[in-house]
């Protein structure tokens, strides 16, 4: 019988053939906490009295409350300063960006099995690793360890073809297909993404459906390589790190869910659960106060350009506020080369530094009282983004440009210039 990816990677960090449900000891490659998590993972890291297995790939990221709101805060960054320096970890400093993309960058690579004390740690099974969420403490103990124990997840395969209508794109796909099987439905399993929707994608889309396979409960999200895979890495000066990670033709899976892509439309996530999904014609009523447009799940370049040929000589609507936030520094600097600064600026946004603020309700764009955002993160929890009386509807890039335009939540197919109407391709990230 074959194996599924995460079998496969699995199987190579235990040492022996692994299947579903086995429980396994497996090599770690790399560690990572970030500031919210980290300080407890430092305290019980401690207590074992250990060294670091692997200091060159253990990363500690200051980036949920970058630059630090309050002093209790800025102790537990200094926590982590401290432990980088004593310990030889590697820090991922304010302004340098959000974990899950800092990791895509520089430090996670095929076939790898990174865990990380963040639930969306599985952004990085886009590349074909093994990238999962776990606790503070399993997070310590992998450091002293060099590895940790796991069961294995059986796996769904996710089938997708097709072409995507005009204004439709992976972050719809994604909410459409959480919405399709809940929140809970893909409960400690591994979805593994197929399709000709899939061959054709970015590596920018795939990073935003491997981000949100958690909100479906998954255990990691994971994508074969292949020469997409190896032009990303290309491109970060890491194609030395490329090899081929692929499921048996063989493979047993305990789902398969087939989607039509020319069949989804443009779909938000309404409060306050990623699972409670409707497409935006059925939402055009819904005023925004704010709306955010970056995080992890859709902070790429990629999602810039579009957002910014949406926006470009066009203004934010009355009442409205609108936040860009970079998912990290090298995003950041790209969008000033080409000018993406400076749209979003004329059209009225406020850019806020690369980092998770806004999303995780720490800093940076905390809602008001019965105010409603529209976001393209990842999570519409009551209460996300700093206050319990807030309301979180997430969208595409595309939809929350042009929702920011028109003051509610709106259809990005409509956008018009002069009497000429453009057409979107998110996929290809750019209007023409």
């Amino acid at each position: 019988m074959g194996q599924t990816i995460a079998e496969k990677i699995l199987s190579a960090h235990a040492g022996k053939n692994v299947v579903a449900g086995e429980l396994i000891i497996a090599k770690v490659d790399v560690t990572m906490v970030q500031d919210g998590t980290g300080p407890l993972t430092v305290q019980e890291f401690k207590k074992l009295g250990k060294q670091l297995a692997n200091p060159e790939r253990t990363i500690l990221f200051i980036d949920h409350a970058a630059p630090s709101p309050r002093k209790e805060l800025s102790n537990s960054h200094m926590v982590l300063r401290d432990f980088s320096r004593d310990y030889g970890a590697i820090l991922s400093d304010v302004g340098d960006g959000v974990c899950h993309q800092r990791l895509v960058e520089d430090f996670v690579f095929p076939g790898d099995i990174l865990v990380g004390a963040d639930s969306h740690t599985c952004t990085s099974g886009a590349l074909g690793a093994f990238s999962t969420g776990m606790g503070s403490t399993d997070i310590a103990v992998a450091m002293a360890l060099g590895k940790t124990w796991m069961k294995v997840p059986p796996t769904y395969k996710i089938v997708v073809d097709g072409d995507f209508q005009i204004g439709v794109g992976a972050k719809d796909l994604i909410l459409h297909l959480i919405g399709m099987i809940g929140a809970d439905g893909a409960t400690y399993k591994a979805l593994e993404f197929h399709g000709s929707t899939i061959d054709k994608m970015p590596m920018a889309d795939r990073f935003t459906l491997a981000n949100m396979a958690v909100e479906a409960g998954a255990k990691a999200g994971l994508f074969k390589t292949d020469e997409t895979t190896r032009q990303y890495l290309q491109s970060r000066g890491h194609e030395d790190k490329f090899k081929e990670i692929y499921a048996d033709e063989d493979a047993s899976y305990e789902r398969v869910i087939n989607i039509d892509a020319t069949r989804i439309e443009p779909t938000v996530s309404c409060p306050h659960t990623v699972d409670n999904t409707k497409i935006v014609s059925e939402l055009k009523d819904v005023k925004v106060n704010q709306v955010l447009i970056g995080t992890c799940t859709n902070g790429r370049i990629e999602d810039f350009r579009l957002a910014a040929k949406i926006l470009k000589g066009q203004k934010v609507a009355d009442g409205v506020r609108l936040l860009i936030t970079p998912s990290s520094r090298k995003v950041l600097s790209q969008m000033l080369k080409e000018g993406l600064v400076e749209t979003f600026v004329d059209a009225g946004a406020a850019l806020v530094t690369a980092g998770c603020g806004a999303c995780v309700g720490v800093h940076a764009g905390i809602l008001g009282d019965g105010e409603v955002c529209l976001s393209t993160q990842n999570r519409n929890f009551q209460g996300r983004m700093g206050n319990t009386q807030g309301n979180i509807y997430l969208s595409s890039p595309a939809v929350a440009a042009y929702s920011a335009i028109k003051g509610y939540i709106a259809d990005p197919r409509e956008v018009l210039y002069g009497n000429e109407t453009l057409k979107i391709y998110p996929h290809e990230n750019y209007i023409r």
